[in-house]
């Protein structure tokens, strides 16, 4: 008889642990993977993928916390959506900061496990963009203005913050005669224009940008080419 009660026992116990173990599988199998920051000028976005054997109707919760908090706070407009990011600019907005965020799925009432993002720092890990060119021609030469990036953050009157106001930034301008790059120039983020002089009248000249952050000197793309003829 004891052994009897014996193996009803381990019959019981296996079956349990065969559901804990189906049921695991179960969230794990939906829940989202490589949860992870992509911040350009500073506006932070929180991507990630979907599981393949996840569900069209399947939803989404983020929260977020500031490195050393314990407490998570829910992500107001990513709270049960159906796509694959969330824009925390506004969350994770002070550039001194660093922070988490995290995600998991829902689906027919059963949600799966928390998925953490890599610890982030807007300040240190933004990209930046190429910066606004416009070419004006006068008889000393061309006149390059340049307009920064700007941030998704505002001042408290409503306008626009570049990211030249939340890190130290420069620009390196590249001139082109005939496809061939002649002479490259930098100029300071705080910088409002830039002559280009002693230039060959009547010649046509082609202009890019890029942006430089300094710290860790990251560099953007090259704005469009722009060309202009010389008087």
């Amino acid at each position: 008889m004891p052994s009897l009660l014996i193996h009803t026992l381990l019959l019981c116990y296996s079956s349990l642990s065969r559901c804990s173990e189906s049921k695991e599988y179960t969230l794990d199998v939906f829940a989202p993977h490589e949860v992870k920051f992509h911040s350009l000028d500073y506006r932070n976005v929180l991507h990630w993928k979907q599981h393949a054997n996840s569900t069209n109707d399947q939803q989404y919760f983020v929260q977020w916390k500031v490195y050393g908090e314990k407490q998570w706070t829910n992500a107001k407009e990513c709270h049960g959506i159906s796509r694959l990011l969330c824009d925390l600019s506004k969350e994770t907005s002070d550039p001194r900061e660093w922070y988490y965020a995290r995600v998991h799925a829902a689906h027919s009432g059963t949600q799966s496990p928390w998925v953490l993002s890599a610890r982030f720092n807007p300040k240190w890990e933004t990209s930046v963009s190429p910066p606004t060119m416009k070419l004006h021609v006068t008889e000393k030469g061309i006149v390059v203005r340049l307009k920064p990036p700007r941030s998704p953050h505002r001042r408290p009157n409503g306008s626009w913050i570049s990211v030249s106001r939340l890190q130290r930034m420069s620009f390196t301008i590249h001139l082109m005669q005939s496809d061939v790059e002649e002479e490259t120039f930098e100029m300071e983020g705080c910088a409002k224009q830039l002559l280009i002089s002693d230039l060959s009248p009547g010649t046509t000249y082609c202009l890019t940008a890029e942006s430089r952050l300094h710290l860790l000197d990251r560099r953007s793309t090259r704005s469009p080419r722009a060309c202009i003829t010389t008087l």
